[in-house]
Formats: structure tokens, C-alpha cells, sequence
């Protein structure tokens, strides 16, 4: 198998065949360190998630295990993506001062995108680039959010408890 990344220069937002691609790669040891995690033949493996092999896919287990396994943001955003969802891990976050005004900050970074945007789409026409990344900004905004949200509830709880 050559090692020569065919998806050089990914953006942020990938299909489901890339992101798999790119969460295999990019696993801690790579293809074979899956393959061994997942207790399937490290060839077998590579070809299911070569990026211009039409033959063989996933089986639902096989992408069960690399979606555990893997953990991949980008690979939850593909598999979300045309359902219009947004995943969310709950990471505890300390709902300090601190941290309220870090979403605050990013909260005007983001309005200050979609201004941008908004001026440069005046004729209400949405290029799929520009569509694509202030999906990919909103989510990463929620996704702040929740966790701050998750960090109160959590010293709620331990203030609760203990």
C-alpha cells in the first residue's frame, strides 16, 4: 500500500468515503493499528476505506467500530451532515467568567463571518463553499456552548454531592 496521501489539503468539511479516508489515516498508528483494534486483516481494511475503491465498504459493524474507535470530529460531521444534525460530546467545561467570555468572543468572530458573508452574497446567492463553512462556524459555536453548559451542571452536581 503506498503511503502517498491521496486527500492532500482537506478542508473542513469532507464527504463520508473522505472523512473514513482521513480517520484512518490519521488514527493513532494508522490503517494497521485500526486493523488491529478492530481484529480484521490490515489489507482487507485499507481497501474498505481507500478513497477510489468502489467494491468494498464498511459493513454497518466494520463502521461502528471506526466511528468508536476513532472518535473523528470530521467523521461525525459527514455522517451528520446530510441529516442536517449536529453531534455534541459532552466535554465538561468550567462555566467560569472566563470561559463565558471566551463564547462571547467567539460569538462576535462569528457574527463578524456572517456579515462578511451577508456582504459578499448580496445577491442572495449561496456559493456551496460558503455555505459549507458557516455550517461548519455554527457548529463549532453550539458546540462550545453545550460544553459550557455541561461544565455548570457538573459543579452543580459535585457541589451537590460532595
Amino acid at each position: 500500500m503506498s503511503r502517498t496521501d491521496l486527500l492532500p489539503d482537506s478542508g473542513p468539511v469532507l464527504s463520508l468515503r473522505q472523512a473514513l479516508y482521513r480517520a484512518g489515516r490519521d488514527f493513532k498508528g494508522g490503517v494497521t493499528a485500526l486493523a488491529f483494534q478492530m481484529v480484521v486483516d490490515n489489507d482487507t481494511l485499507q481497501k474498505k476505506l481507500k478513497l477510489d475503491e468502489e467494491r468494498r465498504w464498511l459493513n454497518p459493524d466494520e463502521l461502528e467500530e471506526v466511528i468508536r474507535l476513532t472518535a473523528d470530529p470530521r467523521l461525525l460531521d459527514a455522517l451528520l451532515r446530510p441529516a442536517g444534525a449536529v453531534w455534541y460530546r459532552p466535554v465538561p467545561v468550567p462555566a467560569t467568567h472566563e470561559a463565558l467570555r471566551a463564547v462571547g468572543k467567539l460569538l462576535d468572530e462569528a457574527g463578524q463571518f456572517v456579515s462578511s458573508m451577508h456582504d459578499g452574497s448580496a445577491d442572495n446567492k449561496w456559493e456551496l463553499h460558503e455555505v459549507l463553512d458557516l455550517e461548519q462556524r455554527g457548529m463549532d459555536v453550539i458546540r462550545q456552548v453545550l460544553g459550557i453548559m455541561a461544565g455548570a451542571r457538573q459543579a452543580m452536581e459535585d457541589r451537590l454531592n460532595g
